[in-house]
Formats: structure tokens, sequence, C-alpha cells
């Protein structure tokens, strides 16, 4: 083929002309800063349309700045979702919108304001949003009963934790006419929420107190613990799922901000085949992320999908066309991504009310993964047999594993 045919020619339509955010981001952003907004949203479409069960990566305070009401909920919402990596903090700050005592408790303060006179006046602040510091000791009250009750007095998963957490979230919403957040939506689909460094936040920090007054004789009993083994195997479970029984037999993940939950949504390939040996695991098909970190920091919140390729985290196979790395801060974009993917998604449902969902299916495939059920996948609901599952995996590859315990 001569090489003027290969060519991608560059052409764009007039802003004015576009009716939907689907055909402004395809149409109205050529070249540069824009370019990279376009291929992520692109994948994106891509993953979904293929009926790729997507994983979230979730670094910063979504939850305390109101995002995960804004964005983040409406894309779980969709079914898409297959489980979600964050912070403690996250999961902390999801709770201070349905305190009994406080309603309404974010506000805005200016980013370069007097920080003293703010502590002065006991106000915390986030970047731009601020609350009363009652907000978190009163935060602290509710997770410190709620972790002295009886249903969390057992070792358990971190998933199982912020489940049951969901689930007070979700009655405290409820008792105070508090709009859902992210911990109690999550338990309402089933989708597992993981937290790699449990002990960097606030949640553990009450449970820390709890245990720390049965070493010191105030209580008479305090059985929670993290069971951090049984977490990662859940997480390598749902790898596996994915990439074996889930047709597609492919997984996507989308990475917004880097660190610690950026890093667990990808370790599961290497410890499915680096670690425990489990043959033919194959790294994400689809890798798109939003990070401000410059590349050349050499850290991982900054290290592009083509990095992960070469640590099995992402297929080899399908990395150029499957993935892309966007330097740019993800607050400002993910709510043009998400409504730009839900008019889709409403767009192939008002198709297929007037012409048969098959009709549809058959013209257009990818309105079958755009129109995949809004109950999602509810892994939560079947962590036990997938564990199952990946635990007879370990035992055939018995004669490979006992030979990895010398050296």
């Amino acid at each position: 083929m001569p090489q003027s045919e290969s060519r991608q020619r560059v052409r764009v339509r007039r802003v004015d002309q576009c009716e939907t955010l689907d055909e402004l981001i395809l149409n109205c952003f050529p070249a540069f800063g824009g370019a990279f907004l376009r291929r992520i949203y692109t994948i994106l479409d891509r993953a979904i349309g293929m009926g790729c069960p997507l994983t979230m990566a979730i670094a910063g305070p979504v939850t305390v700045s109101g995002q995960h009401q804004a964005w983040l909920i409406p894309l779980l919402e969709t079914g898409w979702v297959g489980y979600l990596s964050t912070t403690d903090a996250v999961c902390y700050h999801d709770g201070h919108r349905s305190l009994n005592e406080h309603r309404d408790p974010i506000f805005e303060v200016p980013i370069w304001g007097d920080d003293g006179a703010l502590r002065d006046e006991r106000t915390i602040r986030v970047t731009d949003m601020a609350f009363d510091e009652d907000v978190l000791l009163d935060q602290d009250r509710f997770l410190t009963a709620a972790l002295a009750r009886p249903e969390f007095q057992r070792s358990m998963t971190g998933t199982e934790l912020r489940y049951l957490l969901g689930a007070l979230y979700r009655d405290a919403e409820q008792a105070t006419g508090t709009q859902a957040g992210l911990l109690s939506t999550c338990h309402r689909l089933a989708i597992p929420v993981f937290v790699g460094a449990p002990a960097d936040g606030s949640v553990f920090l009450n449970s820390m107190k709890l245990w720390a007054m049965k070493q010191s004789g105030l209580i008479e009993s305090y059985k929670f613990e993290i069971d951090l083994h049984a977490e990662v195997f859940e997480a390598c479970a749902y790898h596996r799922w994915g990439l074996f029984d889930n047709p597609p037999n492919a997984l996507a993940t989308l990475i917004l901000g880097g660190g610690v939950p950026k890093n667990y949504n990808l370790q599961p390939e290497p410890a499915l085949g680096q670690v425990l040996g489990i043959p033919n695991v194959r790294g994400y098909n689809f890798d798109v992320q939003i990070v401000t970190a410059p590349v050349t920091d050499g850290s991982l919140s900054s290290c592009p999908p083509a990095e992960a390729v070469t640590w099995g985290k992402v297929d080899k196979d399908t990395y150029q066309q499957g993935t892309e790395s966007m330097q740019a801060d993800y607050s400002a974009l993910m709510p043009f991504i998400v409504k730009a993917l839900l008019e889709n998604r409403a767009r192939y449902e008002k198709q297929a009310a007037e012409t048969g969902a098959e009709t549809l299916f058959a013209k257009d495939p990818k309105a079958r993964g755009y129109l995949r059920p809004r109950a999602g996948y509810r892994l939560f609901e079947q962590r036990e047999d997938l564990c199952r599952r990946l635990n007879e995996d370990v035992r055939a590859n018995r004669e490979w594993l006992m030979a990895t315990l010398n050296y």
C-alpha cells in the first residue's frame, strides 16, 4: 500500500455542527492534548462495545469533593464496571454527608487562602473543599461504633469490610435523606472495593483505636482483622474470571491518578502468572489512564501502559491499539467522558426500543456491550465461587509451585 494511502488524514467538524458529546470529541479534538482525550474516549468506547468488564483505579479525594455523585456513581450504575480500587480516605470521607449531626457539611474555600485562619476556626481544607473539624470527630464516632458491631468481629477481606460499611452508610443516608454515596452504591451493585493500603487512612485508624483499647484492658474483646492474603487472592480470582470465564475473555482498566490504587489494579496479572505460575495469564487488553505525574519522574503513578507491557500487566499484542496515557487532571475531564458514554447508551436504548434489541445488535454489535444489564457483574456475590476456582488452579499447579520453595 502506498504510504499516502496509509496516512490518517486530519479532518474536523465545526463545533456548531455537532449535536452530541460523542460527535464533539470525535471531530473537534484533532491534535495535541485534545487528541489524547479523543484517543482515551475511543478506547473506552471500544472496550465497552466489546463487553469487556471495566476495572477502575481512583486516587484522590473524589468523595469529599462530591465527584462520586457527579460522575462516578452514574458510571458505576451502567453495569460496565467489575470492581474498584481506591484509598481508605475515599471510603472514610464517603460518610460525611450522612452524619446525623451535620447537613451539607462540605463547602468551598480558596486554594491560596489563609490556612492559619482556617486552623483557628477549626476548618479542615482539602484543596478547595472544606468542612468543620467536628465532621471528622463525628465520623470517627460513627466508625468506632460500626467496627464494634458483632458482624465485624472476625477476620475478613477489605472488600467484606467495605461491603458491610456500605450497608451502614446506606442506612445513614436513608435516615438523613442524603443522596447515595460511593460505598452504599457499591453495596447495592455488589461491586468489590479494594484498598491496597488500608492502614493509610482513618477507617483503619478507628480500628486501631479499638485494638488499643482492648490491649490496654479498656474493653474486653475486639476481634476485627483484615485478611490481606485473602483480599489479594480475591482480586486475582476476579482477574482470572475476566480472562477465562467471562466472554469476551478480556479486561479493560480505567486508571485515574496513580499511587497504590493504580498498582493494586495492575498486580493481579503478575500475581497469577509470575507468582502463582498459572499458565496463559494475560494482562489488560485495554488500559487508559489520566494522571498528572510526568513520566520523567520515574514513579509508578506516571508510567504509561507501554511500560506495564514489559511486566506483563498489559497485553503485548493489543497495547498499541488499546492503551493511552494522558497527563491531565481527571476531575476536569471525567464529567465530559462519562456524559458522552451515557449519551451513547441512551441512543442505543432508544434504537433498541424502536427496532428490537436483536435487530440492533445485528446492525451494530457494539450496542450489545453498551446495553449490558445495569445490575452489573455483581462480583462480590460471586467471590467464594471464583476464589474456589482459582484454588483449583493452584492445586493443579502443585509441581511448579513446590519447585519454587527451593532457592
